[in-house]
C-alpha cells in the first residue's frame, strides 16, 4: 500500500510498525517480498530526502540506497528485486549558490514554469532514477533533460519502464500528455501520440498491454477519466470503463490501475461522494463495484490473490481491509480509537431536487456537538473547491471542527462538481466553449447551492434562517465573493479564501495561467468579457454582507492580487471587511500548511463567524 506515514505490517492478528522515522512512507514491496522499500527524511541536510530499503521475515538492516536533494516519489521495484526505480527533481546548478542573490537567471519559454506549493518546475525536472538495491552504486538518471515524468511501471523483463510525461515542444499549448517507454540505457519510445491526456500507466503481467488513466480531448475540462489500455508497442487504445459514466480520477487521491489478472484491472471510481473499487474488465463488461456504503476507498492494492484496501468514512480515518467474497474484513482499529478519543460527528445524506427539475442534488447536513433538538443554530453553508471536485463520505476536518464549535453544517455537490455523469460537472463549461458551450460559472452551479441551502432551512426547524454564515475556498471563494455580491441579503457573514475573483486578472497571472480556456472556451485575448462576466469583483458595490478574506503570500494558483483586488475595493466603499494574509503559505494552506498557521486559520474562522452569526 502506498502511505505518507510510517509503515505497518498488518497480519490477521495485530498491526505493527516496522520503521521509527518521523517522515517515512511510500511503502513498495520487492516481488518476492523479502524488502520492503521506504522513504524517509533520515539525511541530516535539511530537505534532502532518503529511501530504504528493510529486509522482511530475516535478519539484515535497514540500507540507504539514495539520498535526494528535492524529494523521491513513484519507487518501484524491479522484477528481479535488484533495482528501484523512482522519480526525483533534478535541479539546476543554480540552486547551488548561496543565496538568490547569486542565482543566474532564469530563462523562461513556456507556460506552466512553476506551480502552487512546489515553486520552480522548468529547472528542477522530475526525472527518473534508477538505484540497485544493494546500494553499492548511486542513482542513475534515465530521462536527463527538460521533460518532467510521472509515474512508474517495469517492463516484466526489465529491460526499461513506462512512464507519463510531455515531451512534444507544444505541451503547454495543447496540454496533450503521452505514455512513453524509456529503455534503461535512456532510449525513449512514445506509446501515445499527442491526442488525449493519458497517465497513470501499469503493465500487465505478459508485458503486452499498458492499462492507464485518460481521457481523449485535452482541450476540454472537465471530463470523466476512464480506465484504457493499449499494446505496449503503441496503436489504437480502447477505454474499458465507459459503462460506468464515472470519473476513475478521483479527489481521495487514487493511484494507477492494478492488474488483478490478464483480463481484469481494479481501480477506484467516484459516485456521489463515496468512492468505491471497481473490477474493470478487458473485454469491456461493465465495471463491478466491489465495495459498498457510504464509504471512501482511499488506497488499494492487490498481489497474489489478495486485495487490501484502506477505507475511511465521514467520522472515522482509514482503516486497512481484506477483501473477499464476503465482504472487507478489517485488519485495523485506528478509526476506532479515533472516535473514542476525539469523539467525530455523523452526518446526513439527503437529496436536493434542482430548480430547473432535471436531477437531483447530494448534500450532506452534519449536527452541532451537543445537539439538542429543542434549540435553534447557527448554520454554516461550504462549498468546495475546483470546482470538478466532490464533498463526500469521508473524514473533513473543516465540517468537524465548525459542528464541534456549534454550527449546523451543510455541505453539496453542485453542478460543476465530480462524482457524477460527465454533462452534470460539464454543465459550467463556458457559454461560447467550442465543443460543450453551456450555462459558465454563476448560473446553474448557483441555483444548486441555493436549492440546498432553501431545502435545509424549510425542513430542519433546529436551523436558524436568521443566522446563515457561508465559506468556500478557491472556486467555493469564488462562490462566495458572487453570493455576498448577488444574494448577500440571504447571509449574515461570509468567508471567502484563496479566492478566484476577477478571472480576467487570473489568467494572466495565475501559475496554470492559459489553461483556464478548456473550461471558458475562448482565451482571454480574444474574448475578455467571458472572463470578467464570471468575475464577481465587478459587483463589488452590491456587497453588504461582512466579509472575512483569507489569503495565502505564496499562493500561486489564486495568486494574493485576488484578495487584494477585493479588500481595496470593499475598504474604499467602507465595507464591513477583514483580510488576513498568510505568509510563507500556498494555495493549500487548509490542507497542507504549518500546523501552527492551520490552527490560527480555523480559529480565525470560528471566531468571525461565531461573533457575527451570535443571536441578536
Amino acid at each position: 500500500m502506498r502511505g505518507t506515514v510510517a509503515p505497518h505490517v498488518a497480519p490477521r492478528d495485530a498491526p505493527r510498525a516496522i520503521t521509527g522515522g518521523e517522515r517515512d512512507g511510500q511503502p513498495a514491496w520487492s516481488p518476492d517480498g523479502n524488502s520492503l522499500a521506504f522513504t524517509s527524511a533520515r539525511s541530516e541536510t535539511k530537505g534532502e530526502a532518503t529511501l530504504h530499503v528493510l529486509p522482511m521475515g530475516r535478519s539484515g538492516e535497514v540500507r540507504t540506497v539514495a539520498t535526494m536533494p528535492d524529494g523521491i516519489s513513484d519507487v518501484c521495484f524491479s522484477p528481479d528485486g535488484a533495482s528501484i526505480a523512482f522519480t526525483s527533481r533534478t535541479r539546476h546548478e543554480r540552486y547551488e549558490a548561496k543565496d538568490e542573490s547569486w542565482q543566474a537567471p532564469r530563462k523562461v519559454e513556456r507556460f506552466f514554469a512553476r506551480l502552487d506549493n512546489e515553486g520552480w518546475i522548468f529547472d528542477r525536472p522530475s526525472h527518473i532514477y534508477v538505484v540497485g538495491t544493494d546500494g553499492t552504486a548511486k542513482p542513475r538518471n534515465i530521462t536527463p533533460g527538460e521533460f518532467q515524468h510521472s509515474g512508474i511501471s517495469w517492463l516484466p523483463d526489465g529491460s526499461g519502464v513506462v512512464t507519463g510525461s510531455q515531451r512534444h515542444a507544444t505541451w503547454d499549448l495543447d496540454f496533450a500528455s503521452d505514455l512513453y517507454r524509456v529503455a534503461l540505457d535512456g532510449a525513449v519510445i512514445a506509446i501515445t501520440a499527442q491526442t488525449g491526456t493519458y497517465q497513470q500507466p501499469s503493465m500487465s503481467p505478459d508485458g503486452g498491454r499498458v492499462a492507464f488513466l485518460g481521457c481523449d480531448d485535452p482541450s476540454t475540462y472537465p471530463q470523466n477519466v476512464h480506465v484504457g489500455v493499449i499494446d505496449v508497442d503503441g496503436g489504437a487504445h480502447a477505454f474499458l470503463s465507459r459503462e460506468l459514466d464515472r470519473s476513475f480520477e478521483t479527489t481521495a487521491g487514487g493511484r494507477e490501475p492494478v492488474w488483478e489478472s490478464a483480463g481484469t484491472l481494479l481501480a477506484t471510481a467516484e459516485d456521489r461522494g463515496q468512492t468505491h473499487l471497481y473490477r474493470v474488465h478487458t473485454d469491456g463488461t461493465p465495471p463491478q463495484q466491489l465495495t459498498t456504503g457510504p464509504i471512501t476507498v482511499r488506497a488499494f492494492d492487490s498481489r497474489g490473490g489478495t486485495t487490501a484496501a484502506v477505507i475511511g468514512s465521514v467520522d472515522g480515518v482509514g482503516d486497512l481491509f481484506v477483501l473477499g467474497e464476503h465482504g472487507a474484513v478489517r485488519l485495523t482499529d485506528f478509526a476506532a480509537r479515533y472516535r473514542e478519543a476525539v469523539k467525530p460527528q455523523p452526518w446526513e445524506r439527503f437529496a436536493v431536487p434542482t430548480a430547473d427539475g432535471t436531477a437531483e442534488i447530494d448534500a450532506w447536513i452534519m449536527r452541532p456537538a451537543g445537539f439538542d433538538p429543542a434549540q435553534r443554530y447557527p448554520v454554516l453553508l461550504n462549498v468546495h473547491g475546483g470546482p470538478h471536485t466532490q464533498y463526500g463520505e469521508t473524514l473533513f476536518d473543516e465540517a468537524q471542527f465548525q459542528a464541534a464549535a456549534g454550527f449546523v453544517v451543510v455541505m453539496c455537490n453542485p453542478r460543476g462538481s465530480s462524482g457524477r455523469e460527465e454533462p452534470w460537472g460539464q454543465a459550467i463549461l463556458g457559454a461560447r466553449h467550442p465543443k460543450k458551450p453551456a450555462g459558465s460559472w454563476g448560473s446553474v452551479d448557483v441555483d444548486d447551492v441555493l436549492a440546498v441551502l432553501d431545502h435545509v432551512l424549510a425542513g430542519h426547524q433546529y436551523c436558524d434562517p436568521d443566522r446563515v454564515g457561508m465559506l468556500g475556498g478557491s472556486y467555493g471563494g469564488w462562490m462566495a465573493t458572487w453570493l455576498a455580491a448577488k444574494h448577500g441579503g440571504r447571509f449574515r457573514a461570509i468567508c471567502s479564501e484563496r479566492a478566484v475573483n476577477n478571472m480576467l486578472s487570473e489568467e494572466w497571472s495565475s501559475d496554470i495561467g492559459s489553461w483556464f480556456r478548456v473550461e471558458i472556451g475562448p482565451t482571454h485575448l480574444d474574448d475578455p468579457e467571458s472572463y470578467t462576466s464570471i468575475s464577481p469583483v465587478q459587483w463589488v458595490r452590491d456587497i453588504h454582507v461582512p466579509m472575512l478574506l483569507i489569503h495565502s503570500e505564496n499562493d500561486l494558483r489564486c495568486p494574493i492580487g485576488q484578495a487584494e483586488e477585493l479588500f481595496m475595493a470593499l475598504r474604499l466603499l467602507g465595507r464591513d471587511v477583514t483580510f488576513y494574509r498568510f505568509p510563507g503559505e500556498g494555495h493549500e494552506l487548509s490542507r497542507s500548511g504549518s500546523p501552527v498557521h492551520r490552527v490560527q486559520r480555523a480559529e480565525i474562522i470560528l471566531d468571525f463567524f461565531a461573533e457575527r452569526l451570535a443571536v441578536r
